[in-house]
Parts: structure tokens; sequence; C-alpha cells
């Protein structure tokens, strides 16, 4: 289950910049001011295609490595943290004075346990035996249930699910919420398109489910697999559209616990949660309520060598990195290269910090030591003080929107006032004294780790939230918000070029990570972070006369993005990227009203031929080059809220009146928008 975090009232006091002039500073990383200047395709008009004026010959250029199935901008800095962070493992492999239970020593065996190649092929699939041997012993309903309770620990997949959340309504409380999914492939549509590349991919599924059953000694495969095929895509069909998941309103459905068995028979929740650890509440959220029922039905009409199938499956599947490299590599062939058109594993290396040092790993402990070691203290200071000026841009353009009323204005200052920013690392850790980490298990190492994890998510139910916990770790290369604490976080690891850096111009760092802040903090106020108040509970603040304002222009953005095809036949969905649209929009928006608060009216100066509004823009495109592999793309628009890169990058500008100035675009240009079809909402 997602979950979210606070909210503390800070006014911020715009200064002049959060960095120092051009002069007299170290060189930036990327070019003379901050910029790959090396980068754009000068053949390319700006208004017709503005991401390859930026980034054109970067995308003719690069090549995707067989490891990759994207790169960009953020893959890069992710590679960088990589490359970081194992610093950190190889310093740690070379002491000798380590403690015995020691953080220290758990992330050096759990990583060892993972390099060693010879132990895992040698074992093959023995590893996973225990939970093997606990799937062919399902021959009632209640051990099919227990074995669903028991998926986020075996890694097996389940149609129904439970898990700790914030209560949308009361965010000083975790709540229970009932699910309902379990299949396989990246989304419903994946079972039901028509179009002959989902026709293949369902036939290689297939195959692939075949060859899973084939490890635990299956031999008759075929016909199994395409039960088990049938049985996924009856579930796939019962449950939501991603687009809908999205409706908070939709989503919200406190029930009683008691009421459960009367409202969906047929299922023993209690078996269920028990199975989970879970203590019977008092009440839960069910958040697709009209699904709940079609799925109870399925897995009560599924005959029970169905279900182990199911279970063997997506055991072997989701745990195959885990095991020898004749499994790992079976898994691979269609998880990375049917549905991502991956090529080549990534480095063992590369998966072993992933894992180690994720946030299901030893995260905390691996970030300890990387912020000790790369997060600079003034570093943080800027990003203080950008936030601060971010804060201050939000406000004025709050000021100026002239659809909004002063009475959903007012609410609307008291949520952005009340914004709570993290930077960096949080102020605690998390304490992993209680898990046994072992070099030569590594099997072993992750059930112990998941295992730790349920039980934290558990030990939550009945106590106030902890609004100081983070859920990303330093050395993550990403940001996020959370409506219910209202907050907006920034890991320690995406404050480094080309987002973030000290020495670049400041137009450059407006642009860039100044447009990353903004966009968490339109969070707040996108189609349904906008259904969130100031203390972070789930009701409707806005007049209606101001709702039906804002969601006419929300239709117009969506439409937009609608008409972005980047594979044929396969087209972005609106409504699922919707709220990553608005917050792009709005931080673009927020940031240039920022840039241009800290010139203090004073003209910004032209360096290599660009003016400060221009090199505003072109490091905000450059943020968002990107390339992909068609098959991994089509997973992204099908599976992921965010748009394709090169949506994030010409999707925003276009709509912003500042860009058509600073790029002398004209009617005729093939991104030009009229005036009164350009969307304007934060």
């Amino acid at each position: 289950m997602n979950r979210t975090l606070i909210a503390l009232a800070l006014a911020g006091v715009l200064t002049a910049t959060a960095f120092a002039a051009t002069t007299n500073k170290a060189t930036p990383k990327l070019g003379t001011f901050g910029v790959d200047l090396s980068s754009r395709d000068l053949s390319v008009k700006p208004g017709d295609d503005f991401n390859r004026y930026a980034s054109g010959q970067w995308l003719d250029s690069y090549q995707l490595k067989d490891d990759e199935t994207s790169f960009g901008s953020f893959r890069a800095l992710r590679d960088d943290s990589e490359a970081q962070t194992r610093q950190i493992f190889d310093a740690i492999a070379k002491r000798t004075d380590l403690k015995p239970g020691s953080n220290e020593q758990k992330v050096r065996d759990y990583y060892n346990s993972y390099m060693n190649r010879d132990a895992r092929n040698a074992a093959g699939i023995a590893p996973l035996k225990p939970v093997l041997d606990k799937i062919a012993a399902v021959t009632s309903m209640p051990a099919l249930i227990k074995l669903f309770g028991e998926s986020d620990v075996t890694g097996t997949n389940a149609p129904i699910g439970a898990g700790v959340s914030l209560d949308r309504m009361n965010p000083d409380r975790y709540l229970i919420g009932i699910g309902v999914g379990g299949f396989g492939l990246p989304d419903k549509d994946y079972y039901v398109n028509q179009d002959p590349r989902f026709v293949e991919i369902r036939a290689a599924y297939i195959k692939h489910m075949q060859t899973m059953l084939g490890f635990d000694g299956v031999t008759d495969g075929k016909a199994r697999a395409e039960a088990v095929m049938a049985l996924e895509t009856e579930l796939a069909k019962a449950t939501w559209d991603r687009a809908e998941l999205r409706n908070r309103d939709k989503t919200y459905n406190l029930t009683k616990f008691a009421d459960l068995s009367k409202l969906y028979p047929g299922y023993d929740w209690n078996a269920q949660l028990k199975a989970q650890g879970l203590p019977i509440p008092a009440e839960v959220n069910v958040s697709t309520p009209n699904a709940v029922g079609p799925i109870i039905a399925i897995v009560n009409k599924t005959p029970l060598n169905v279900w182990r199938d199911y279970l063997t499956i997506s055991a072997i599947d989701n745990n195959a990195g885990l095991l020898s490299k004749k499994i790992d590599d079976a898994a691979f062939a269609f998880n990375g290269t049917v549905l991502s058109g991956q090529k080549a594993q990534r480095d063992d290396w590369k998966r072993a910090i992933g894992l180690v040092g994720g946030g299901q790993g030893l995260g905390d402990a691996v970030g300890q030591i990387y912020v000790a070691k790369f997060f600079k203290p003034e570093a943080k200071a800027a990003m203080d003080q950008l936030v601060a000026n971010l804060r201050v841009a939000l406000r004025e353009n709050l000021g100026k929107i002239d659809w909004m009323s002063d009475a959903t204005k007012t609410e609307a200052y008291k949520k952005l006032d009340s914004f709570r920013p993290k930077i960096g690392y949080p102020s605690k850790w998390k304490d992993y004294s209680s898990v046994k980490i072992t070099p030569d298990n590594l099997m072993a190492n992750v059930l112990a780790m998941r295992k730790y994890y349920l039980d934290d998510q558990n030990a939550r139910i009945g106590k106030k939230t902890d609004r100081d916990e983070w859920f990303m770790t330093p050395q993550t290369v990403n940001a996020y918000y959370n409506s219910s604490f209202n907050e907006i976080v920034f890991p320690a690891a995406i404050l480094q070029p080309p987002f973030f850096d000290i020495n670049a111009d400041p137009a450059v760092n407006y642009g860039a990570i100044g447009a990353v802040i903004g966009h968490e903090m339109g969070h707040g106020f996108d189609d349904q972070g906008s259904k969130s108040d100031w203390e972070g509970i789930q009701r409707n603040w806005w007049t209606d006369e101001d709702r039906a304002r804002f969601e006419t222009r929300v239709k117009a953005l969506g439409a937009q993005y609608d008409a972005y095809c980047p594979v044929e036949k396969v087209c972005v969905n609106g409504a699922l990227t919707m709220g990553e649209n608005i917050g792009d929009l709005g931080g673009l928006s927020m940031a240039y009203t920022a840039y241009h608060l800290s010139l203090k009216g004073k003209p910004a100066p032209v360096i290599d031929g660009l003016t400060g509004d221009q090199r505003f823009f072109m490091a905000f495109a450059q943020v968002w080059k990107g390339k992909y592999r068609d098959q991994a793309l089509v997973a992204q628009i099908k599976s992921d809220p965010h748009s394709p890169a090169m949506f994030r990058a010409n999707g925003p500008v276009r709509n912003f009146d500042p860009w058509y100035a600073a790029f002398n675009v004209k009617p005729g240009d093939k991104m030009y928008l009229p005036p009164d079809q350009r969307v304007r909402i934060w």
C-alpha cells in the first residue's frame, strides 16, 4: 500500500537567489553554465519540437546499452548514485573490524550472499523449496487463503490482499486497506487488447509460465500454463482501470470489519488478516468495492490445482533473480526482453546494490554512510532556500489566478504555508538490529528482510502515525509529495547535476531542480492532491464553481496528452498521467516565477548567446531528455502515471506563454497553440 506523511507551517521569504553570481566560482559539471549545449539539434526549430531542439544530437547519438530499456537524465544520475554507493560497499568489504550484528556486517554479508553466484548456481531451485512445499500442500481453501496472506514474504502473487496505509480522513492514524489484483502482466490491457503486439506477448507469457513450472519438475506444463493464463485474464477483467484507481473519491470506502463477510461473503477475512500478521480491526478501507465480489467468485470457482500452479509460477518468477543463473536468465527472457526490450541483465553488482541498499533492504544503513560521504551541507542550505523561493512563487501565482475565488484561495494559501519540506535525509534511521543476515544464504536474507518490513507495517496499527518517517532512501534519485501529511521530500541523491549544481547559472538550477520542487508542490494542487486540505484531511475545500472551473482546465490538459502517440496505436492516457502532467506544468510555472523574482527586476546576463529565459527552458528540457526501447515505452504508457520523457519536455512548455516569447514561437510552428487553447492551472 502507498503511504504518505506531514505538514508544518513554514513561511518562506524570497531572497535574491539561492546561488552566488556566475562569476568567481567553480566550473559547473555540464558546459560553461550548467547545460550541455552539444546535445542540441539546431536544425530543429524550438517551436517544432523543443525536446529535439534541446537534446536531438544526444537522442541521435546515444545508443542504449544492452542492459538498458531506457536512458536519460534520471537514469544517468541513478548510475552516478550507484557508483557512489558501490564505493561504500567496497570500503565495507575491506574492513576487518566489523562487529557481528552491526549494520556494516549486515550490509557486507547481504551483498556477498548476492554476489556469490557459484553458491547460487549450485543450489538451483533448492532455496525456494520451503515456499514451493507450502504451495504443494495447498489442498483446502483455508490453506489457499493462508498462502495469499503470506505473499508479502514468499513473493507470490495474490488476488486479494491487505496492507497498512494512512487514513486519508484522519492522517493521525494508520488504517488497514483491502485490495485486489494479483496478475502477472504489467496491466489489464495486456490480457484483453487485441493489438498484435499484445497477442504475441500473451503467447510468450504462456510459454514463460510453462518454463517456470518446469523448474518445479512439471513436464506437462502447457495446458497448466494456459489454465493459469485464463485465471489471470479473469482477475484482470474484474479489476479497475489504473486511471480509475487514481480517483480518491472512489477509493475511500470505510467499512466495518464485522460487515465484510456480509458485504463480500464466501471469503474468510479473519484468516486473511491472521496470515498477514494483522490484528482484527474495527474497520478497514475497501479501495475497489465492486471488484471484490467478482474476485471472490473467481477464487471460489477456480480449482485448487490451478491455484497451486498460479502460486508456483509467481513464486519462481518473482524470486528468480535470487536463484541460479539458469532460472534467473529464463525469467529475464520474458520479463526483461519480451516486456521491456532489454537485451542483457544488469551487472550483478548493480542488482546487488539495488537489493541491499534499496527501500526494502538495508537502505537506511547504507543511507547513513551515503549522506556522510556524498551530501554536502552547502547543497542542503541551497535547497532549503530554493524551496522557500518556490513557496513564495506559488503564492504569487495563486494570487494572480482569475478563475479562483478568494474563499478557495484562502484555503490554498493555508495549504501552501503548511507544506513541510524534507531535504536530504531523515532525522532518524530504521533499526535493523532484529534482522539476522548471513553471508551464505541469499534467500534466507531476503525472506528475513521481507518479514522485517511486514512486521514493521503491522506494528503500526493502533499507534499514532510517524510524521518523521521517510519512504525513500537518501541514495534514491527521486522525490515525492505526500498528501496526507502535506509534505515534499527530496532525497540527497537527486541534488546533483543535471538537476542541481551549486556552481551552475541560477537560471539552470531554477529550470531543473526548481521545476522538480515545483512539481512536487504542484501535487498538492493536482486533480487528486487538491482533494486534501492543509492538514492532509481528504475533504472538499473548494467552492463548487471553482472546482468546476478547475476541472475544465484539467480536462483540456488531458485531451492534449491523449493525442500524444509515440508508438503506433499506443497513446498516452491523459487521465492516468493527469497528476504528473499538472505537476510538470505547475512546476515549470512556479520555477519560472521564482527565477524572475530572484532577479529583482534586473536583466539576466546573456551567456553563450542564450538569454536567461532560454537557459531556464533548456535546463528544464534536458532534465526530461530520454530514449526508450519500444517495448519499454508501451509498458510505461500502459502502467505508469508519468508521461514519457519527450512529452514531459514538450507538453508543459507549449502551454506556457514565456516559452513562446523566449524562442519566438509563431503560428505555423508544430507545437504552437493559440493563446485560448493554452492551459494554465497554477
